[in-house]
């Protein structure tokens, strides 16, 4: 008997659509920059200068905020301890803060006047310069070793409680745990989170402004930013992006096959408490790396609660515009996450290569060539938030992917067999099968992408009406306007916003599954 013809899926066709998107925005768009571009400029030695730090700086960045984040997972793994999901919350802070706003904090205590530099004078010695490499590292490291610690905990808690049951009844030791159960999960793991991160800082551009610049600390973006600011060559522009998005294309791509599988197997969902390790160490880790973190966000809030009583009504308009977009954003990530991970089951890995683009490619060229495809058309200030909100959910999509994707297939090869012969298919295996089973990293994944676009300050800045701006981008104004009482308030309420939007959507997949 012949087989029917089987119809082109809904996931496939939603797949496809997201796969076209992301392609208009990273290729297109520069493809549009580059067509307006009257004539080809060959990079200089400073733009080589430029490409060289960001590697080297980027490089460094992933690997001290990677290998940083090992023993603070590991203990967050192996102890259950009160406010331990409000700690994991408050760890998180730095890695959703508006860049510019952290970046206050970190002066508010590395800088000449802060904190730190206060103390050394008393002591007798010279104040310390967060400006340079060793500032935009430092500010990376920030930004980024939450990111890390909460995929590399994912990684953790996805080792089948199970086999710790049996490494306990074995006599383990915390080295033999470490050797069979937890380094295997480490080299599938590191790989995307070192990518990830690498991706994120070679497309840094607000911390190189504020805390690099100069000959011997401008990156990339930066050189794009300068070349599109102050002398509007199209060209240069289009080829340094270029030149960004290859480097981050080739990264990706290549770390797609370095991970090992780590080949744990299936287990019966079940939280086996542990207590393995040194209990010091494990606090000595939690709490070094929790007073490097909070300490700065402790000084945004000291500054900003004395302004809060000065802000003006208009802020209650921005954060509601900001509210709305970052919740928009959020489901929209999901949903190109979900489609992306689907349908690389179907058609290959290579389908999630392309939920990578959009880190790699630059937001000032994305905002650029959608402004020169559009602004013929229709007025770019009406699409503001509108195209806020696709840009947005672009841009978190590889966080959201490279924590989604591992589970998906884990949960596939695992139960992927079972759901067939039970003749699961479509809503009914994606209900029943994949969703109780992905709750955790697409909790993560929503939250991470609401906190992200509630702190954007990027494609924003290039459509918004300054009557519709939203509240990075008031700000912002803040800022520039010298009216830092109000600025400290105003980051203040984006920073509560921000962990807020992240703690309810995290709440359903939080990690610690016994709660």
């Amino acid at each position: 008997m012949a087989e029917r013809v089987q119809p082109i899926s809904l996931s496939t066709l939603g797949g496809a659509a997201v796969v076209a998107l992301l392609l208009v925005l990273t290729l297109g768009t520069l493809g549009a920059v580059a067509w307006r571009a009257e004539e080809v400029s060959a990079l200089s030695n400073n733009d080589w200068s430029a490409v060289r730090f960001n590697l080297w700086q980027a490089a460094l960045s992933a690997v001290l905020s990677a290998v940083c984040a090992i023993p603070v997972a590991r203990a967050l793994a192996r102890r259950q301890f009160r406010g331990r999901g409000v700690l994991l919350t408050i760890l998180g802070a730095p890695f959703i803060l508006p860049v510019i706003v952290a970046v206050l904090g970190l002066l508010a205590v590395y800088g000449r006047s802060g904190i730190i530099s206060d103390m050394l004078i008393w002591a007798g010695l010279e104040p310390i310069s967060i400006y340079g490499w060793h500032g935009v590292v430092l500010a990376h490291v920030f930004f980024n070793l939450p990111l890390a610690t909460r995929l590399i905990l994912q990684g953790w808690l996805s080792i089948p409680a199970e086999r710790f049951r049996l490494a306990q009844s074995l006599g383990f030791t915390s080295r033999d745990i470490m050797r069979h159960l937890e380094w295997p999960m480490l080299r599938e793991v590191l790989p995307g989170v070192v990518m990830v991160i690498f991706l994120i800082c070679t497309t840094s551009f607000a911390v190189a402004l504020a805390l690099g610049g100069g000959p011997k600390a401008t990156t990339i973006e930066l050189a794009i930013y300068q070349a599109f600011r102050f002398d509007f060559d199209l060209s240069k522009a289009a080829l340094l992006g270029l030149v960004q998005f290859a480097i981050c294309a080739l990264l990706a791509l290549a770390s797609l096959g370095i991970s090992v599988p780590s080949g744990q197997g299936a287990g019966l969902d079940r939280v086996v408490p542990r207590n393995d390790g040194s209990v010091v160490i494990d606090t000595i880790a939690i709490g070094v790396v929790a007073l490097f973190l909070i300490t700065p966000l402790a000084m945004i809030v000291a500054k900003g609660v004395p302004g809060l009583f000065e802000l003006n009504l208009g802020i209650l308009g921005a954060a509601w515009r900001s509210v709305w977009v970052a919740v928009a954003s959020a489901i929209l990530t999901i949903v190109m996450a979900l489609a992306l991970a689907l349908l690389s089951r179907k058609w290959g890995r290579g389908v999630e290569a392309v939920g990578y683009l959009s880190v790699a490619a630059s937001p000032l060229v994305i905002g650029t060539g959608l402004f020169i495809l559009t602004y013929r058309w229709i007025d770019p200030v009406l699409l503001a938030l509108p195209v806020t909100v696709v840009v947005n959910a672009a841009m978190s999509l590889p966080f959201t992917l490279r924590a989604l994707s591992p589970a998906l297939r884990q949960v596939e090869d695992d139960y992927g067999r079972l759901a067939s012969s039970l003749n699961l298919s479509g809503w009914a295996r994606l209900r029943i099968v994949l969703l109780p089973r992905l709750r955790r990293p697409l909790g993560f994944g929503a939250g991470l992408a609401a906190a992200l676009s509630m702190g954007d300050l990027g494609v924003i800045t290039l459509f918004a009406d300054p009557t519709r701006a939203t509240l990075p981008l008031t700000l912002y104004n803040l800022m520039t306007a010298y009216r830092m009482d109000q600025a400290f308030a105003a980051a203040l309420v984006l920073l509560a916003l921000s962990l807020t939007l992240f703690w309810l959507f995290d709440r359903g997949g939080r990690v610690d599954a016994d709660v």
